[in-house]
This record gives C-alpha cells, sequence and structure tokens, in this order.
C-alpha cells in the first residue's frame, strides 16, 4: 500500500468518524428539542399495530438511529413496559423512519444550493454561534442540531474526496460487479458492513457516498442495502443478550422481518435486473439509494403487517417462553431493576418516563406502610408493626434502586427541563423514604404504648384518627400529583398541608390543657405528641413532592 493509499484510506475514515459524530449530535438535538413531547409518545402506547408503526417511525426519525429505537424496544419488553404486539408494530415504523437519514444524505444531490462545501460551514458557524452565545435552551439545542448537521456534510465530503481517488480503479470496480451479479455475495457484504460498523445508518451513508461518485451499479446497490436491513438486527440481538424470553423474541422478530423482507425483495429484484440488464449495469445515484431504501421499508412494512401475528408465533416458536432471564420467578426489588432497563438510557426521555413511574410505586408503598402504621396506632394492633419494618427495608431498596438508575440518566444528555426533573426526582425519592420512616416511628411508638398499657383519652384518640386521615388526604395527592403532573392535585396537597399545619397546632394546645387540667398522665403526652410531630413530618415530606411538580409546570 501506498502512502497515497494511506492517506486516503485516514481521509475516509476520518470522514466516517466526522459523519457518525454528526448523526449523533443531530439526534441529540433533536432528542433534547422534542423533551417532554417524547415522554407523552409512551402514552400513545396501544396494542393497536397501526399506531406503533407511526410511533416507530415518529421516533426513529427523531433520533436518527433504528438501532436506538430497536434498541429501546427489547428494552422496553424486558421491562414489561410493552408486550410482543405492541412491539411488532414500533419495530416496522422503526425501519420506516430510518430511511430519513438516507434522504438528508442524498440532500447534495438535490441541486447547486445543497453542495456541502457550500452550506455546511455556514451551518457549522451559525449553530456554534447560536450555541454558545444564547440563553436560551430550545436555541441552544436548535445551535446542536445545525452542528450536527454541518458537520454529517463535512464528514460525507471527507469520504466521497477518498472514495474519488478509486473511481477508476479496476480491482474495487470489479469488485463491486461481481457483488451486483452474485446476490448473495452482495446481501452478505451488506450485512457485514453493516454489523461491523454497527449502524445501518452509518453503512447506508457510505454506500451513498460510493454512488456520489459513480462506483456501483443498481444491481450492486439493492443487494448490499438488502444485506443491510439484515444487519441492523445485530444491535438489538446483541442487546437481548441477558434479557428475558419476551425481550430476546421482540429482537428475533426484528431479524425475521427484514429477512423476510430481504428474500421476498431480492428474488423479485433478481428477476427484474435479468429483464432488465441496462438498469441492473447502469449507475445508481444517491437519490436512487434513498428511493430504493424507502421503497424496500415501507413495501416490506405494508406486505408483512397482516402478519405481525405470525411473526410474534414465530418468534415463540425460536424462542421458548421463560419466567425471566435466569427462567425463576422475580421478586419486587428485582423486578423494580427490570423495570428499570438500562437499554433505555439511549433515549433520555423515556428513562425518565420509567424511572419516575418506578417513583410513583415507590410512594403508593410508602402510603401502604403509613396505612399499616395507622393501624397499629390505632387499633393497638401490633401484629402488623413487623410488616411496617418490613415494608420500610423494601422502600430502602427501593431508594437506592432509583437513585442509581437516577444518577445514570443524570449522566446523559439532557436538555433543561429533563435536568430539572430528574433532580426533583432524586429529592422525591428521598421524601418518599423519609416518609416511610416516619411510619416506622409510628409502628415504634404504638409498640412503647402497647408495652407500657397506655391508653389514650377519647378526644386525644379521635383527635389522632382526624390526624391520620389529613395526612394521608396530603400524602395520596401529592403521589397522585407525581403520577399525572395535575396542578389540581398540587393544590390539594397544599390544602392539606395548611389543615394538618392547623390540626397539630391545634390538637397540641388542648394536649396541654387536658395534661393541666389531669385529664391525661404525662407519659401518655410523650407518645401522643411523638405521633402528632410525625404525621406533620410526613404531611410536610407530601407537600415537598407537590411543589417538585409544581416547579416543573
Amino acid at each position: 500500500m501506498s502512502m497515497d493509499d494511506i492517506q486516503m484510506l485516514i481521509k475516509f475514515l476520518g470522514g466516517l468518524g466526522i459523519f457518525l459524530y454528526g448523526i449523533d449530535r443531530m439526534g441529540d438535538g433533536l432528542q433534547k428539542t422534542a423533551g417532554h413531547k417524547m415522554q407523552q409518545l409512551l402514552g400513545a402506547l396501544t396494542d393497536n399495530p397501526v399506531m406503533g408503526i407511526l410511533l416507530g417511525t415518529g421516533i426513529t426519525a427523531i433520533i436518527l438511529s433504528s438501532n436506538a429505537t430497536t434498541i429501546m424496544v427489547v428494552g422496553f419488553v424486558n421491562a414489561g413496559i410493552l408486550n410482543l404486539s405492541q412491539a411488532v408494530g414500533i419495530i416496522m415504523g422503526a425501519n420506516v423512519g430510518t430511511t430519513v437519514t438516507s434522504w438528508i444524505v442524498s440532500m447534495n444531490e438535490w441541486g447547486e444550493l445543497l453542495k456541502p462545501e457550500l452550506f455546511s460551514p455556514i451551518l457549522i458557524v451559525s449553530g456554534a454561534m447560536i450555541r454558545y452565545l444564547s440563553r436560551n435552551g430550545k436555541a441552544k439545542q436548535a445551535g446542536e442540531i445545525l452542528v450536527g448537521f454541518g458537520l454529517l456534510f463535512i464528514g460525507l465530503g471527507f469520504m466521497s474526496e477518498a472514495a474519488s481517488a478509486y473511481r477508476t480503479n479496476k480491482e474495487l470496480l470489479e469488485l463491486f460487479t461481481n457483488l451486483g451479479r452474485h446476490p448473495f455475495l452482495g446481501i452478505v457484504a451488506g450485512l457485514f458492513v453493516t454489523v461491523l460498523l454497527q449502524s445501518s445508518t452509518v453503512s447506508v451513508g457510505v454506500l451513498q457516498v460510493l454512488a456520489l461518485n459513480g462506483m456501483i451499479s443498481w444491481q450492486t446497490a439493492v443487494f448490499i442495502n438488502l444485506g443491510q436491513n439484515i444487519g441492523s438486527c445485530a444491535a438489538a440481538l446483541r442487546s437481548s443478550i441477558g434479557a428475558n424470553s419476551t425481550a430476546k423474541r421482540a429482537a428475533v422478530i426484528h431479524l425475521l422481518f427484514n429477512t423476510i423482507g430481504a428474500v421476498i425483495f431480492g428474488t423479485a429484484m433478481v428477476l427484474i435486473f435479468r429483464l432488465n440488464t441496462q438498469l441492473a449495469d447502469s449507475p445508481v445515484t444517491s437519490v436512487g439509494i434513498s428511493i430504493f431504501h424507502t421503497v424496500f421499508n415501507v413495501s416490506n412494512t405494508i406486505l408483512l403487517f397482516p402478519f405481525a401475528g405470525f411473526l410474534v408465533k414465530a418468534s415463540g416458536i425460536l424462542i421458548r417462553e421463560g419466567t425471566s432471564a435466569s427462567g425463576c420467578s422475580l421478586d419486587s426489588k428485582d423486578e423494580m431493576k427490570r423495570h428499570l432497563d438500562n437499554r433505555i438510557l439511549d433515549t433520555p426521555s423515556f428513562a425518565i418516563e420509567s424511572v419516575t413511574h418506578e417513583v410513583v410505586n415507590m410512594g403508593y408503598a410508602a402510603l401502604e406502610n403509613f396505612d399499616m402504621a395507622a393501624r397499629v396506632l390505632l387499633t393497638d394492633d401490633g401484629s402488623h408493626a413487623y410488616q411496617v419494618k418490613k415494608m420500610e427495608q423494601k422502600i430502602d431498596d427501593y431508594e437506592k434502586i432509583i437513585t442509581d438508575y437516577l444518577i445514570k440518566i443524570s449522566n446523559q444528555s439532557l436538555n433543561e427541563e429533563q435536568h430539572l426533573i430528574v433532580k426533583n426526582l432524586f429529592y422525591t425519592v428521598s421524601d418518599f423514604e423519609r416518609i416511610s420512616d416516619h411510619c416506622e416511628n409510628l409502628s415504634e411508638l404504638a409498640l412503647e404504648k402497647n408495652k407500657r398499657n397506655i391508653v389514650f383519652s377519647k378526644e386525644g384518640d379521635k383527635e389522632l384518627k382526624e390526624m391520620f386521615q389529613s395526612v394521608r388526604s396530603s400524602l395520596e395527592h401529592a403521589i397522585k400529583a407525581r403520577a399525572s403532573s395535575d396542578m389540581s392535585e398540587v393544590r390539594a396537597v397544599v390544602r392539606s398541608e395548611e389543615l394538618v399545619d392547623n390540626l397539630e397546632e391545634e390538637f397540641r394546645e388542648r394536649h396541654i390543657l387536658r395534661l393541666a387540667s389531669k385529664a391525661c398522665k404525662p407519659e401518655n403526652g410523650v407518645i401522643y405528641l411523638d405521633a402528632l410531630n410525625n404525621l406533620e413530618r410526613i404531611s410536610d415530606h407530601a407537600h415537598n413532592i407537590a411543589g417538585f411538580v409544581r416547579d416543573e409546570m
């Protein structure tokens, strides 16, 4: 290999790196811009495959990566958020959505004004100035998209310039010709390159660079592109390692979908090229690849959509059902870990939605603990005291698992709104844990009350019941506020908190009067006042949680 060859290879690889980084920056910027709307997409998930296709198309068009979408689907299935019927539609849609990038790459064939060397520097300079000079979060994200867009085409320019040096290389042209004349070899080549680059978006981009330099024919491009579509399944298959059997089936469905489509279209294109040898041997353009890539993925989706149920059944034959990745049943702690799947982290909007759901579950666990503590204290039934302690340990586990996941999310690329939500979720988890601590305190006060044969006066007992009821209302509304981001729930917490504060002050004064009149013994009063204090603190934590929700709106 000559020095010139080495220089061209370095230039091509450098351009490939810039191209990949540009796509990543664009996708990251688009995802940040979509922000809360991406989270709302999760709520659109239904068993309707058509909705799934539209959802998969939209998500992939935003993040510019079908690999990321299918990996996310595997994560959602593994977490139990998606079932296989929903996954099928999203996987089909992801294949359609990935064609967006190929059209972006082919833009420089649309006209002279869209030549990379003309507008890429303008995009990069404009985006960089907006990114670093603007204080507005949305503007910064727009700048990030522009920089990514410009880098994408700079990378394409580098690759194209390096490839142009070999547009007359006989050995290379003969290789591409043979790949076109032997469909199986072309498909294998496309599959291998895609697996090697770990991205069908990048491998299709490389193919389009070769087309820009007139180095490949239609038949070569078609069979390589079919192989690229099969190769795009490698990321999901690799991601499913260690997941449960249902998640593995989702990855297999992706493979079956693309492979069946490649076989059908490959057979049809062999017949077409034999009937029209002029088309087969004519040079393909970058736009031509975009057209075929789109036609294949859209047609394949339309063709196999009625057989979505068959794909699910076929995946069940290839991957046998199991209860979990290890073949054993899951307890609640392991189930939470499964729900907070690391595969979802690459799409922070969905990761935030998923972890919020688990924070709400933690809140309901704290509410359950509150009810048990109330039963122990108000009914003198000590049998539930152990259950309160056990639930407190469970909530401590929840706190650690969720906090670890929130740390992972915070290390992702987030917009300002997402940073605020993650920060507030950190605080919310801590508040729920402290609420459970106070529940344990109440349970211990009840055990002490029973041990010392303490009996509250009728007035004291009635006051505690009223206090428990008001605090429970505050806590329940706070959990609902966190779950739904509903301002009416936030306002309900504020009203309950004000009521609790007033009741705490009023009941404390009444108790002092009872002590003064000797209607209550001092030793009774210590437990009563401690109970009031713990209940008031629980309401304070509920108010904190509602306040975090209010700050996000």
